[in-house]
């Protein structure tokens, strides 16, 4: 028998694990992407896959307290809505087929995106990490001054070896070019090219049907945490 979500202030159960039907649902809703077919089929999704999400967050919640007390991890809000904007895009189907949340800052606000963690889980497919995916031109400009005023700083974040055995690199798109201001021999080139800073890992889904994948997603947001602490700082610093 399926159970529902708690109500009130009552603590989510500890992450057991998705269910492989919560996988399967999204499976269905890749071929049924509509309106009708996922209001007949919302209350499956409430629990098969926003809940499960919802007890992996509280999980990672307690498990993080000490090692990341400054990212805020909400199991009602931090989870990303089922509902896709379709008004700039010319794929008009109206829903996600996967289940995803970010983690900010606790009490950081700006109009650009900051710097945080990030889950995301599909039918043959997770990612686990964080950075920046999509700095504005200013932040852009404060991460490559920063790379290049104090290469030091960020050259102990990403050669650690926790760093390079978790994530091997800083992922993201690159510049054809040297940006501009910046010689193209620059020793630290191969970074200052990047348009994004993020770091990640990626597997099929299987991992996420185990109970101990919370401890897992746990431990890569803690190896992530300096690179994060590092865009923040950077970033703020504007």
């Amino acid at each position: 028998m399926l159970s529902g979500p708690p109500t009130g202030d009552e603590l989510f159960p500890p992450f057991e694990g998705f269910p492989k039907e919560g996988i399967s649902f999204l499976q269905k809703l890749k071929r049924n992407n509509n309106r009708p077919w996922f209001q007949k089929h919302k209350e499956e999704y409430e629990q098969l896959v926003k809940f499960p999400m919802q007890c992996l967050i509280a999980s990672l919640a307690r498990k993080l307290a000490d090692d990341a007390p400054e990212i805020l991890f909400n199991a009602r809000k931090s989870i990303f809505r089922i509902y896709r904007d379709v008004r700039f895009s010319k794929n008009k189907a109206p829903y996600k087929t996967n289940i995803a949340a970010s983690f900010d800052f606790r009490g950081k606000k700006s109009p650009t995106e900051t710097p945080g963690l990030y889950l995301g889980i599909e039918p043959g497919a997770i990612f686990t990490g964080g950075g920046l995916y999509m700095p504005s031109g200013d932040q852009l400009k404060a991460i490559r001054r920063s790379i290049a005023d104090n290469p030091d700083e960020f050259l102990d974040i990403v050669r650690n070896r926790a760093f390079k055995r978790t994530f091997g690199e800083v992922m993201g798109e690159k510049l054809q070019k040297a940006p501009l201001g910046y010689p193209k021999d620059h020793a630290m080139i191969g970074f200052l090219r990047h348009k994004q800073f993020y770091v990640g890992m990626e597997s099929g889904h299987e991992p996420c049907l185990r109970p101990g994948f919370a401890d897992t997603v746990a431990q890569v947001f803690r190896d992530a945490m300096p690179f994060v602490r590092w865009l923040m700082r950077t970033t703020s610093a504007r």
